[in-house]
């Protein structure tokens, strides 16, 4: 297992080309979803990898505070099918948080979570801050984390 976190610039062809496909694969074509999955937020992202074997398995794209939202966010959070049922989805959303809490300071991080995964982010802190609402004809609801600063990070 490696984790990789890069700027957009950073990221190779390859290396966009499949988190691209994998999030068409999952948001757009599993779940079946018609909409604008490439959305203009990825120059300002840093993007998550976690590659076994040279294989993309995992990815998040991770949001300063001010770049799209008012807090820091978490969001695309994937685990490619054949990579399922190994808790990487626990370790993608933990490693996230901790480079947002470690490496940026960051005090509060929200994301918009499909609602079926409320309980899953739930266990990591999440709190709701909204109803149920539609977002592309999928239930979501607004989360968010904060976190304790006087607690060390273990993201290095």
């Amino acid at each position: 297992m490696h984790w990789e976190l890069k700027e957009f610039e950073q990221l190779t062809a390859i290396e966009l080309h499949d988190i691209l496909k994998a999030r068409v694969d999952i948001f757009v074509v599993e779940q079946s979803c018609a909409y604008h999955e490439v959305d203009g937020n990825d120059p300002a992202s840093w993007h998550l990898q976690l590659k076994i074997d040279g294989k993309l398995a995992a990815y998040a794209r991770l949001m300063e505070a001010g770049t799209k939202y008012e807090k820091a966010s978490i969001g695309r959070v994937i685990v490619l099918e054949e990579f399922r049922n190994r808790q990487l989805g626990r370790k993608l959303v933990q490693k996230s948080i901790d480079i947002m809490k470690g490496q940026w300071g960051t005090k509060e991080i929200m994301l918009q979570g499909q609602t079926y995964l409320r309980n899953f982010y739930a266990s990591f802190g999440f709190k709701e801050t909204s109803e149920e609402y539609l977002e592309d004809d999928i239930p979501h609801v607004d989360m968010l984390l904060t976190l304790d600063q006087t607690e060390k990070s273990e993201s290095k």
